[in-house]
């Protein structure tokens, strides 16, 4: 018979081998354990500062350079991957802006768009945000490895600027939207990011990326009269978060409430100082 812990040493280095998030059924399908067995050494790791509960039932494994350590949440991203289980997800809005580097200043909440309606949670200091989107727009996504092992998915470029502009606050404001499409406007293709536009249908959408590129002058004439002829009569606002005011533009059907030389600076700023 093996030792508490000559057991929980072999448990260790089997979840290890497969996988650092796990479930209790996880681990007695990984280990060949009864149910009951693989729950009483996992509530055992837990107490010794092996594994770290992130919600019931879902634990992280400590690696073993830190030691026993009870406060250990795991990487964010493969931490939001196992929360979303089973279901279809990708990471997006503000934390993809970060992993294409659309961004400066590190983020601290970790969002992620799924099927599964969830309920946003704070682990460790770390806040969880999942977005609902139904699985027929679920499109526009990539793989992205985490670490050498991990991968996660995440929006492509181009899905990640078109969330930002339907969700901005998600983002910060429209005008970090703007300034992560202008930090990779060479990457961008531009007319994917006009494709995934009409194919969401979603009129705001549509307005804010003509908008945008028609600002930053990032797309030709034609491109440009394929989001113009999916206008509507109906005006948005260029910021949803901002103040309703601004006069709505005709080209656009947009009214930018957002202070037209803040969003012209983004441009200017940064192109002088390339």
């Amino acid at each position: 018979m093996f030792t508490r812990t000559g057991q929980l040493r072999i448990l260790w280095w089997r979840i290890q081998s497969v996988q650092t998030t796990f479930t209790n059924s996880g681990v007695a399908a990984i280990t060949g354990l009864e149910r009951d067995f693989a729950r009483s050494l996992v509530c055992k790791a837990e107490a010794r500062g092996l594994v770290t509960r992130l919600k019931p039932g879902l634990f992280v494994l400590v690696p073993s350079e830190l030691g026993i350590a009870t406060q250990f949440s795991g990487h964010p991203y493969l931490t939001a991957r196992a929360m979303v289980g089973c279901a279809d997800y990708y990471i997006s809005h503000s934390s993809a802006v970060e992993l294409h580097r659309m961004v400066t200043q590190p983020q601290f909440t970790v969002f992620t768009s799924t099927p599964k309606r969830l309920r946003a949670r704070t682990i460790l200091g770390t806040e969880f945000r999942f977005v609902f989107v139904p699985p027929e727009r679920l499109f526009g996504v990539s793989a992205h490895w985490i670490t050498k092992q991990d991968l996660v998915r995440i929006s492509d470029l181009e899905r990640t600027v078109i969330d930002g502009l339907r969700q901005p606050e998600c983002c910060g404001s429209i005008a970090e939207v703007a300034r992560g499409l202008w930090m990779r406007r060479e990457d961008l293709t531009t007319s994917r990011a006009i494709d995934y536009a009409l194919r969401l249908r979603v009129g705001s959408v549509i307005r804010r990326l003509g908008y945008l590129l028609d600002l930053y002058h990032l797309a030709p004439g034609p491109e440009l009269q394929r989001l113009r002829s999916a206008l509507t009569v109906t005006d948005s606002l260029l910021d949803p978060v901002m103040p309703k005011e601004g006069l709505s533009t005709a080209a656009w059907r947009l009214r930018p409430n957002v202070v037209p030389a803040e969003l012209e600076a983004i441009g200017s700023t940064q192109l002088s100082g390339m």
